[in-house]
């Protein structure tokens, strides 16, 4: 199966490459970026939103699921992207919105029934929701006094997903396509589309809660997560089976044993489940190791697990995991590409990209311009991808001012990396080509080898260890042979024997005797 052999690599569309000058990044930008991807050695293509919106929450509001935006094209331009790809050997999945739709998509005027709307009490909402961005879940409809709603933007209106109706037309959305040869759908806010019946009010956090449930007030009980979701992914996994299609799913749940029903009792809901509890950890060999092992435990036979360590919603691990440490940051890219599951790449993660620093005046993220200092918004983790240091970063024409504005350019910029051996983007395309010649590295059991300390060791079937030393001092670990691949490249190829000594902030993948 490609996707669990294989590299996914996600790409912020507005931000990638633009093509036409107008400084928003395009479908036409990225087909002219695929050779970096093949050069790369990735296998899938993850599109964030190309759906018609009118951005209040930049592509997260769709007003036409079978469409694109023009800003990033046509569909024309998006069926060429699709082929070009395929030439490479490289399948496109689109990011698809079941939980809400655009203010502004035709169904919130002429299908009222697609969305959940209530009378108030007394005046009040229908219940005690609160919305991802702060404020109440609920919007008054001054016309009919009714209430909609949101878990995010009052411009995202929530679909009913008790309706019959909501669910077959995502039936017709899906075929549509894959009959256009889309491979797959990375599912925004899966855990999260069928909501409570009854709207019970959901309860007070209390301090052994998650960071956002204090931060909310409540515990996201009701308004997320609920059993009746598998019920859609069996449906449609019915769906796409006959297409070899992937299911790929944003699934924010917070307690490893609710992640793994995800995957269905009989490996019939998603494909792949996003490990939230992974990506929102510290930078910790003992944390993350834990959780690793958790997860490999709690699994069923034959799940596959999926790794990241960043996306559009969360700052960039070298700015969030290793505060801008250019040997952890190393390590946490053979940490990504290493583990026994299918790794997702976000674009930049292969030069080790830190988020950038954005103006107040220069915001455009609707959690940014909350103004809230402890949720400082995710735009500098959506700024344009720097192809060189050049004016224009060869993102763009010269001259011409980017959407969001460029980082730190110095150093980290795809011209400047691909002739230096020792940078993070040949040591990426360096381990995603070891993954690839070696199916222990691919599709090998994971065993835990030392936790101790700052020292994490495991193998990789019977023929690798991956040895990563995220602590402040000298560690070692037993191990005879050779290193295929170490954070520092000078070490490749020295043969180890009986102990392999790492540096703080060093990693090795070793090939055993």
């Amino acid at each position: 199966m490609w996707w669990r052999d294989g590299v996914l690599y996600q790409v912020y569309p507005r931000s990638f490459a633009d093509s036409n000058g107008d400084g928003i990044g395009d479908l036409r930008g990225i087909i002219a970026r695929l050779d970096h991807l093949e050069w790369l050695g990735v296998d899938g293509l993850w599109l964030n939103p190309t759906f018609p919106s009118p951005n209040a929450d930049w592509g997260f509001d769709v007003s036409d699921y079978c469409g694109v935006h023009p800003d990033l094209g046509t569909l024309a331009d998006l069926d060429d992207l699709v082929a070009r790809a395929g030439e490479r050997g490289i399948r496109v999945l689109l990011d698809l919105v079941p939980n809400h739709t655009s203010d502004q998509h035709p169904w919130f005027r002429e299908r009222r029934d697609f969305y959940v709307w209530r009378e108030g009490r007394n005046g009040d909402p229908p219940n005690n929701w609160m919305s991802n961005f702060g404020g109440p879940a609920w919007t008054r409809d001054q016309a009919s006094g009714q209430w909609y709603l949101h878990n995010f933007s009052p411009e995202q209106p929530d679909l009913d997903w008790w309706n019959e109706d909501v669910r077959a037309a995502f039936d017709d959305i899906l075929r549509f396509w894959m009959d256009r040869g889309i491979a797959g759908f990375r599912i925004d806010v899966a855990h999260g589309i069928v909501k409570d019946r009854e709207l019970r009010d959901n309860p007070p956090a209390t301090e052994d809660d998650i960071e956002h449930y204090r931060w909310l007030g409540q515990r996201l009980q009701y308004s997320m997560n609920r059993d009746e979701v598998h019920d859609v992914f069996r449906r449609w996994r019915q769906i796409c089976d006959p297409y070899d299609g992937v299911l790929l799913g944003e699934t924010w749940v917070h307690d490893l044993e609710q992640l793994v029903r995800y995957y269905g009792e009989d490996l019939d809901e998603l494909h792949l489940a996003f490990n939230f509890v992974f990506l929102l950890a510290e930078f910790d060999a003992e944390q993350l190791a834990a959780i690793v092992a958790e997860t490999e435990a709690l699994l069923p036979e034959l799940a596959w697990p999926v790794w990241t360590i960043g996306n559009h919603d969360t700052e960039r691990f070298p700015t969030r995991w290793t505060r801008g440490d250019p040997g952890l940051s190393r390590c946490a890219l053979m940490l990504l590409l290493t583990l026994r599951g299918t790794p997702v790449l976000y674009y930049g993660d292969e030069l080790a990209m830190p988020d950038a620093e954005v103006a107040s005046e220069r915001v455009v993220d609707p959690a940014g311009k909350l103004d809230d200092p402890d949720r400082p918004g995710r735009d500098g983790a959506r700024t344009p991808m720097p192809w060189s240091d050049e004016p224009g970063a060869g993102f763009t024409a010269p001259g011409v001012e980017p959407w969001l504005p460029f980082g730190e350019l110095a150093g980290v910029n795809v011209a400047g990396q691909r002739p230096d051996r020792d940078s993070a983007l040949n040591l990426t395309r360096d381990l995603i080509a070891l993954r690839r010649e070696e199916e222990d590295l691919r599709t090998g059991s994971y065993a835990q080898a030392v936790v101790d300390g700052g020292l994490w060791a495991y193998r990789r079937g019977d023929g690798f260890l991956v040895a990563l030393n995220l602590g402040s001092e000298p560690a070692s670990v037993p191990a005879d042979g050779t290193i295929a691949i170490g954070t520092r490249r000078e070490r490749d190829g020295e043969a180890i024997a009986q102990s392999l000594l790492l540096a703080p902030g060093e990693g090795a993948v070793l090939r055993l005797a």
